[in-house]
């Protein structure tokens, strides 16, 4: 494992092998999973084996938990190791280290090595090493080493390691580019543009759809019974300790209440006074100046507009706060007039202007006892907060002493929720959704991933707000469901089956049409159908009145032609493609040699893959799920 704090502490050597990282640790895990005969005879500390070498229980767990504590710091919140294994993160664990294995082996078959000197220069070298003088510091290279648990000779071991399989990398893919046909692909596939005309078929436009009989809807059930099936419910108790569960409004004085107040009075109950300010621009300060006299004179502030061929739309600024006037000058001089009143000229960043205010609206404050009762709960939970820690361990050891959790919910006064039956969905059988569950996806899963009787790990919730314990207390199969129970969702779907079947074969006829020379106006006129404009369309268009789905067969569609494609209402729309436009590709162009530099990676990251996957199976890899479970804490649950 390389070591984290010191690849993160600067543009190093470490850092230059950003592209072997690409295109290795993390892609090779479909190479390797295929593969997975859980062996039998080898020691309890192995986890796999890859050739001659074996990859240890210890060396994956520290690995592991490694990756772990790196992706804590990344995402700034506490990842647990279940929710780590949720990710993937102990497959990829793995994946690297396989791949690492596989490399060093392939290294020294062809006999390669790395010089001392080589080693020596790349630790007096790197930055991360060196002093405040810029100089290379034993000190500072013992103490990262320390700091990182390696030793010194462990850490020249791994970089040997390291520049080996980077070797191999280059070696492989290091003078690969991608093809002029294969950029000139890329280069249509996300910049081509495509016109359509399109009209759009309600579902009503099926016409009146005759009520089922019985033995039709028996047959439809029959033909699909899978479809109905009732999902694997599960029943549940949460208990969700966070601040606010534990604040008790009630405790806070009147004193406590009010200093809150204080503290964010001007942030959360004063409402700026705003202004809004007209401006006139003038060339030099002597014309700003003669202006104003005109004004002192008589004339009105529209008329001197008017006469600087100002237009009436064009002279005010707009309706700010103090802080939103970006020009100190204007914004002191237009909060310093009264109301419809015009200041002296102004020395504005743009030049000599006159200002005037139209309208004020002054400061406005929510006095305490609007909000008497928001900050009375807003001090219960600050101080509620401070104590989550504590109360966590305590609960801890209730569960460690096989305590249900409603015995715990009770004894701490904090609520227990019941939730379920639920599917995965968060449905319940009557077919409303249960509310959002503290935790969210995190405590579904936990839900769906464990048993009755199971003392599950709480889901830390984000942000460090608190903690969710659950106990599964039912689980309900999935079943068959019989004809008389899903009557209603058979007859459901017959009808919504019944109105696809006829939207497309109405379709199918007016695409016909078109195909044939009829003008795409004339035929949605003659159905009685509204046409729509859509312009400028890429692959990449993310439109909720044009589905993804529609969006790809648009682009699937010759120009000139028609299609049509169901869409989530029921409906359908049918387009014409009238216009395919690319522009032409321009391969000296920034944009260009990035996209080349991208595909040429892409390229690269495949035949790597290949070469790493056909080497596996040379050497043969077998992996032992026991000991992988044992290793990143997967036998837990």
């Amino acid at each position: 494992m390389m070591m984290t704090g010191i690849r993160k502490a600067g543009q190093s050597f470490l850092g230059k092998l950003v592209i072997f990282v690409l295109f290795g640790f993390l892609i090779f895990s479909f190479a390797i999973w295929g593969i997975g005969d859980i062996f039998q005879g080898y020691g309890r500390n192995s986890v796999a084996r890859v050739g001659k070498a074996e990859i240890g229980l210890e060396q994956v767990r520290t690995a592991f938990q490694n990756d772990v504590q790196q992706l804590t710091r990344q995402q700034r919140r506490q990842i647990t190791p279940e929710m780590a294994r949720a990710l993937g993160l102990d497959r990829q664990v793995l994946s690297r280290l396989i791949t690492e294995s596989v490399l060093d082996q392939t290294a020294r078959s062809m006999r390669l090595a790395v010089s001392d000197d080589t080693i020596r220069n790349l630790i007096f070298e790197d930055p991360a090493f060196r002093d405040a003088s810029g100089n290379f510091s034993a000190a500072r290279f013992n103490e990262l080493l320390r700091a990182n648990g390696f030793t010194e000779q462990a850490y020249v071991r791994e970089q040997r390691a390291t520049i080996l399989r980077q070797q191999i990398g280059e070696m492989v893919v290091g003078a690969v580019t991608s093809p002029v046909a294969l950029q000139e692909l890329g280069h249509r596939l996300r910049n081509e543009r495509r016109d359509i005309t399109l009209v759009r078929l309600a579902p009503a436009f099926a016409g009146e759809i005759p009520a089922p009989t019985e033995a039709q809807l028996k047959t439809f059930y029959d033909e699909r019974k899978s479809a109905f099936r009732a999902p694997e419910r599960r029943t549940a108790d949460l208990l969700a300790l966070t601040a606010e569960s534990l604040a008790d409004a009630g405790t806070v004085s009147e004193a406590d209440a009010r200093a809150r107040y204080e503290e964010v009075k001007a942030q959360r109950f004063t409402t700026p006074e705003t202004r809004t300010i007209q401006q006139i621009a003038f060339p030099t300060a002597e014309e700003a100046q003669a202006a104003r006299a005109r004004i002192e004179a008589g004339e009105t502030f529209d008329a001197v507009a008017a006469a600087r061929n100002v237009a009436a739309a064009d002279l005010t600024l707009g309706t700010f706060t103090r802080t939103q006037v970006f020009d100190p000058a204007v914004r002191e001089a237009a909060f310093a007039l009264a109301e419809g009143t015009v200041s002296p000229p102004v020395t504005s960043a743009f030049g000599p202007v006159l200002l005037r205010v139209t309208a004020i609206v002054p400061e406005a404050v929510r006095p305490f006892d609007e909000v008497a009762a928001e900050m009375r709960s807003d001090v219960a939970t600050r101080r509620a907060a401070s104590r989550i820690t504590e109360i966590h361990d305590r609960i801890e050891d209730q569960r460690a002493a096989a305590k249900p959790l409603a015995e715990i919910a009770k004894e701490f006064n904090l609520p227990l929720r019941s939730v379920g039956p639920i599917d995965a969905s968060l449905r319940r059988a009557d077919g409303g959704t249960e509310p959002a569950l503290p935790g969210g996806d995190a405590t579904i899963q936990g839900i769906f991933r464990s048993e009755p009787g199971v003392d599950n790990e709480a889901v830390r919730l984000p942000r460090d707000a608190g903690y969710v314990w659950y106990d599964v207390k039912k689980i309900d199969p999935s079943r068959e469901q019989g004809f008389d129970e899903v009557k209603a969702q058979v007859e459901a779907q017959w009808r919504a089956d019944e109105v696809a079947t006829r939207l497309a074969a109405k379709a199918r006829e007016l695409v016909e049409r078109i195909d044939k020379g009829e003008a795409f106006d004339a035929v949605a006129a003659s159905a009685g159908l509204t046409i729509e404009q859509a312009a400028g369309l890429s692959r990449q268009e993310q439109r909720p009145d044009l589905p993804a789905n529609v969006i790809n067969l648009i682009f699937g569609t010759p120009a000139g032609k028609s299609a049509s494609a169901a869409i989530a209402d029921g409906g359908r729309i049918l387009f014409k493609v009238d216009a395919a436009t690319v522009p032409s590709y321009a391969r000296t162009t920034q944009e260009a040699e990035n996209f080349a530099r991208t595909l040429a990676a892409s390229v690269s990251e495949d035949i790597l893959t290949q070469y790493v996957a056909q080497r596996q199976t040379e050497l043969g890899v077998s992996i032992n799920e026991t000991a992988f479970r044992n290793a990143t804490g997967g036998n837990q649950n």
